[in-house]
């Protein structure tokens, strides 16, 4: 039954909400709060009012998209925005139940005493409380020229089907990734001196390299990110970290599986979702196919395949096509790998790793991949009858122009029989140089007429995480 609230209680709520009308900015909780990377990628896209669009805010839950908005409040403050024309508005509210967007404006208009013609920001977090919110907004979006609308939520797969649906044209989807590996250390305020590796810098294209004088320590920071590190509250907290099974799966996982994903999609089998999310993070960075998965959990090809694009929309995995030896890709993706988009979801559905685990190159894999969750380009695999290599990318005209191998091992270095992959795939396409990784060793060398980069995997993972930032907040990236 609903609770019919004043329009004086609704009013006073959203005054409550939004602090900086009076006190000129956010709550000293938030503002000392490092801000993320992304707040530079995020906070320009909501200053941009050359194309009339809303901005949706998707990502996992428990990465950060409320704290970012906040931030991005503060900006707008700081460059000089009056407060009161910037409004914050959690939908999830009980006060604002069965209320529409359009009359959460109005009230706001009123309490606030601005105009629809003027220049204002309302920010809708948790929109996925409201039925129909993707009709709602397209229909502000088309009436309030001037008004910026933002949106956020939790639910992901809802938000990432309704926005494709109903928003073409009208809608900018924004993805918030779990935190990168140099958010982490930067988040930890981590003392580790890492600096630009000029050498390998100029010897690539477009991208920094970077080095440091500690590998060790980095090492043993990287594997607590692995565990630990994609979710800011996890980062941070020793208590969670000490039970992240209860934090993560309670607050995470099963929100999304046994909440988020079967109100949307109308799953009714949870227990089988289940099942094979736990699968599938148990498995991460192999390679599968719908017809090993179906043996493995007895559950029907066809059913996998919804399920797999359901956890896709969640934000939950990550799928990487094959490719041949030839870099050509296959008609039909009978073969795939799947990662988790956090390899500490996997910490917290069984136990964290250590260095020395047999499983440890998986994740290492899996986070290297979760870097590179941000990039425009999407990434292959290669896979023939005798060899493998772990990350291929393809050119505007779909031809391999880099290869990397993900190791956690300095076999390579001296072993070059452990090469013999990606000599083959490298001559086969005239490539130049390969980059493979190691646990701590560092060096160059060329072999077989490749130049081969040996490059630890804790700063082969910072360094693309950092690159995707850069290059994200560079002008012309905006």
């Amino acid at each position: 039954m609903k609770i019919p609230f004043s329009p004086d209680q609704i009013l006073q709520r959203m005054r409550f909400e939004n602090p900086w009308w009076e006190t000129g900015g956010i709550e000293e909780y938030y503002s000392q709060l490092t801000r993320r990377a992304y707040y530079l990628r995020l906070f320009s896209l909501i200053g941009d009012r050359s194309v009339q669009r809303a901005l949706i805010l998707m990502g996992p839950r428990r990465v950060g998209k409320t704290v970012l908005l906040f931030h991005c409040i503060q900006g707008l403050i700081e460059q000089g925005i009056n407060p009161q024309k910037i409004c914050y508005l959690s939908v999830e509210t009980p006060i604002y139940n069965g209320i529409s967007l359009e009359e959460l404006l109005q009230f706001y208009l009123a309490a606030s005493g601005n105009s629809a013609d003027s220049e204002l920001f309302l920010i809708f977090d948790e929109i996925q409380y409201l039925k129909n919110w993707e009709l709602h907004l397209k229909s502000l979006v088309d009436s309030y020229k001037k008004i910026k609308f933002i949106v956020s939520g939790s639910a992901a797969a809802a938000l990432k089907l309704k926005s494709t649906e109903s928003g073409a044209g009208r809608f900018t989807d924004f993805i918030l990734p779990p935190l990168t590996f140099q958010e982490y250390l930067q988040l930890k305020k981590i003392d580790i001196s890492i600096t630009e590796d000029v050498e390998r810098s100029s010897a690539h294209e477009e991208q920094l390299f970077y080095t440091t004088n500690d590998i060790k320590k980095l090492n043993e920071h990287f594997i607590d990110y692995i565990n630990f590190g994609g979710y800011p509250e996890v980062s941070l907290s020793t208590t969670i970290q000490s039970d992240p099974g209860r934090y993560i799966r309670n607050d995470i996982i099963d929100k999304v599986l046994m909440r988020d994903l079967p109100l949307l999609y109308g799953i009714e089998d949870i227990q089988e979702l289940n099942s094979l999310f736990t699968y599938i993070a148990y498995n991460t960075g192999c390679e599968m196919s719908l017809e090993s998965i179906a043996s493995s959990s007895g559950v029907s090809k066809n059913t996998i395949k919804k399920y797999i694009s359901y956890l896709q929309a969640a934000f939950l995995i990550t799928i990487v096509n094959r490719v041949d030896q030839n870099g050509k890709k296959f008609k039909r993706a009978n073969f795939f790998k799947i990662y988790l988009t956090n390899p500490s979801l996997r910490c917290a559905l069984f136990s964290p790793i250590k260095d020395g685990d047999p499983l440890m190159g998986n994740l290492v894999e899996t986070a290297i991949f979760s870097q590179w969750q941000h990039s425009i380009y999407p990434l292959y695999y290669a896979r023939w009858q005798n060899g493998e290599v772990d990350i291929v990318f393809l050119d505007a005209e779909q031809k391999p122009k880099w290869i990397v191998e993900i190791k956690w091992s300095n076999k390579s270095i001296s072993d070059h029989n452990r090469l013999k992959n990606l000599i083959h795939f490298g001559h086969l396409h005239e490539m130049k140089s390969a980059t493979i990784t190691t646990i701590d060793e560092s060096t160059r060398g060329e072999i077989n007429d490749i130049l081969f980069d040996f490059i630890p995997s804790s700063l082969y993972c910072y360094t693309v995480g950092k690159n995707l930032i850069l290059y994200k907040n560079s002008p012309g990236n905006q």
